[in-house]
C-alpha cells in the first residue's frame, strides 16, 4: 500500500534519499490530480464547510485508486486549513460521532471469539476495534502537508477538549498514531547555528517557550561560540524544527538565567568549558504534547558535546519550577508552616519579597514541593518530571534566578538545577520509576529538613 511505502520512505529520507523520494510522491501525486478531476462528473463538492470536508473524508476511505487516492488526502488536509474555528469544532465533533467504531459489532464478534477463539475471529475482532477515522488519519497522513495538518489538528482539538470530552477518543486515536509517526527513527538531529536558513531562525524565535527571544540580535547572542542549540527534525515537516534545547557552555553551575542569556556577556572559548547548561528546552508544536522527544533530545546532544569537547565532564540544568506557586496557593500552608503569620507571609507578595525569613521559608517549601508533592508516585512538577524520569538529580535551588514577571508568578522567582552524571542515567531512571525515589543533593534535602 502507499501508506506503507510514505512510512518506510520517511525514514529513508533521513538521509540524501528524501529528494528522490519527494520527487517520486509529486509525481504520483500529479497524475492522482487528473484522475480525481475526471472521476468528479459534476465538479469538486463545495468546501469550506464541516459538512463538505466529512463527505470528501466519507470518500477517501472509500476509494480504491492510489494515485487519486493521494490527490484526495492533499485536499481534505488543505480544506481543513481553510475552516474557521466554528467548522473546525464541528469535524471534530463528526470524527467522534461518524467515524467511530461499531459497537454492536464489537460485541457480536467478540462473542464469535469467545465460542471459536480462532486466529481469523481475533483478527476481526482487532480490525473491528480500531476506529475507521485512524483509516482516515493514516490515509491524510499520506499527502504531502498531511502530517503537518494532522499535528495542527490535535493542536486545536487539545484546546477543545475540555468542554468536549466527547472528544477523547479522536484524540487518543491521533496520539497513538503519532507515537509510532515522531517515534526516534523517524527524527533527524541537526545543530541550528546562524547560518541555517533563515526560516528555521524565525521558527525558533516563534518557537521558544521558555526565555523568550526578543528579536534577531537576542538570537544571535544564543548562537554565539560559546553556546549551541539542537533539535529533532521529522522528514515530513520539512524545515519546522519539531523540538529543540539551547545550551550554554560554561565553567561554572549557572544560579541565575539572566547571565546565560546577556548580550552584554564576554563569550567563553568553547574549549575552556568544562560545564554543559541546558538552560531551555521548548517543544514546537501544541498538537505534539504528550509524545516524548525531549529525552532523546538531551542523551544525543551530551553524547556529540562529549566527543566534541574532552574537557566537558559536567551536565545540568538551569530550570524554571512552573508548578511551585499554584501548589503554593491552593495548599494549606498551616499544615507545613508552624507560624501562622509566616504562611501568610510567602504568599504576599509571591517573587517579591525580600525578609531572609520570607526567602528560607519559600526555598524550603520549593524543596519540600519537589522531592515530596507527587501525582501517581511521581513529581507532579511537570519540568522536575521531565528530567527526573531522564535520569537526572536534583542538584541545587536557587533564588532570585529567574526575576522576569512569569519566574516571579510561577516559582517565586527560584530555578533549579538537574544534573545528568553519565554513569548514573539508567540507575536513576530504573529507581524514579521502579521505587518512586528521586536523587537529590545533600543541599536540598537539608531544606527540606530544615522546614521540619
Amino acid at each position: 500500500m502507499l501508506s506503507e511505502v510514505y512510512e518506510k520512505g520517511a525514514v529513508q529520507a533521513l538521509g540524501a534519499s528524501r529528494s528522490s523520494f519527494q520527487k517520486a510522491i509529486q509525481s504520483v501525486l500529479s497524475v492522482g490530480r487528473e484522475l480525481l478531476a475526471k472521476q468528479r462528473s459534476g465538479g469538486i463538492p463545495a468546501n469550506g464547510t464541516a459538512t463538505s470536508l466529512s463527505q470528501r473524508c466519507l470518500d477517501l476511505l472509500d476509494h480504491r485508486g492510489e494515485a487519486s487516492g493521494l490527490a484526495l488526502a492533499e485536499e481534505i488536509a488543505a480544506e481543513y486549513q481553510s475552516l474557521d474555528d466554528d467548522q473546525k469544532r464541528l469535524f471534530m465533533l463528526s470524527l467522534a460521532a461518524d467515524f467511530d467504531v461499531n459497537t454492536q459489532q464489537i460485541i457480536d464478534l467478540a462473542t464469535r471469539y469467545r465460542d471459536d477463539p480462532s486466529y481469523d475471529n481475533l483478527e476481526s475482532v482487532a480490525h473491528a476495534v480500531e476506529a475507521p477515522r485512524k483509516k482516515l488519519f493514516r490515509r491524510i497522513n499520506m499527502a504531502p502537508d498531511g502530517t503537518r495538518r494532522l499535528v495542527e489538528l490535535r493542536g486545536d482539538l487539545l484546546q477543545l477538549l475540555p468542554e468536549h470530552p466527547e472528544l477523547k477518543g479522536v484524540e487518543a486515536d491521533l496520539k497513538h498514531l503519532f507515537a509510532y509517526w515522531f517515534n526516534k527513527g523517524f527524527l533527524e538531529l541537526r545543530q541550528i547555528d546562524w547560518n541555517s536558513p533563515a526560516a528555521v531562525l524565525e521558527r525558533l524565535i516563534a518557537y521558544e517557550a521558555v526565555h523568550a527571544i526578543s528579536g534577531w540580535e537576542d538570537l544571535r547572542g544564543r548562537l554565539r561560540k560559546d553556546r549551541r542549540c539542537f533539535a529533532f527534525f521529522h522528514p515530513a515537516m520539512g524545515d519546522d524544527p519539531i523540538v529543540f534545547v539551547e545550551v550554554a557552555l560554561t565553567n561554572h553551575t549557572p544560579e541565575a538565567i539572566g547571565p546565560l542569556i546577556s548580550l552584554e556577556r564576554e563569550p567563553l572559548e568553547p574549549a575552556e568549558a568544562t560545564t554543559v547548561v541546558f538552560y531551555s528546552i521548548s517543544n514546537c508544536h501544541p498538537g505534539l504534547n504528550g509524545i516524548s522527544f525531549g529525552n532523546f533530545l538531551i542523551k544525543n546532544v551530551v553524547k556529540l558535546l562529549s566527543d566534541e569537547f574532552s574537557s566537558l565532564h559536567t551536565f545540568l540544568t538551569l530550570s524554571p519550577i512552573p508548578g511551585f506557586t499554584k501548589w503554593l496557593k491552593e495548599t494549606d500552608l498551616t499544615e507545613l508552616i508552624d507560624d501562622e503569620a509566616m504562611a501568610g507571609k510567602v504568599l504576599e507578595p509571591l517573587g517579591q519579597v525580600v525578609e531572609t525569613d520570607v526567602r528560607d521559608a519559600l526555598m524550603q517549601l520549593c524543596a519540600y514541593y519537589l522531592l515530596h508533592v507527587k501525582s501517581h508516585g511521581l513529581a507532579r512538577d511537570p519540568v522536575a518530571r521531565f528530567h527526573l524520569s531522564n535520569g537526572a538529580s536534583m542538584h541545587k535551588l536557587h533564588w532570585g534566578a529567574d526575576l522576569t514577571l512569569s519566574g516571579r508568578s510561577q516559582s517565586a522567582g527560584m530555578m533549579v538545577n538537574y544534573l545528568y552524571e553519565i554513569q548514573k542515567i539508567e540507575v536513576n531512571h530504573e529507581a524514579y520509576f521502579n521505587q518512586q525515589k528521586i536523587n537529590a543533593s545533600k543541599e536540598i534535602a537539608r531544606l527540606t529538613e530544615q522546614r521540619k
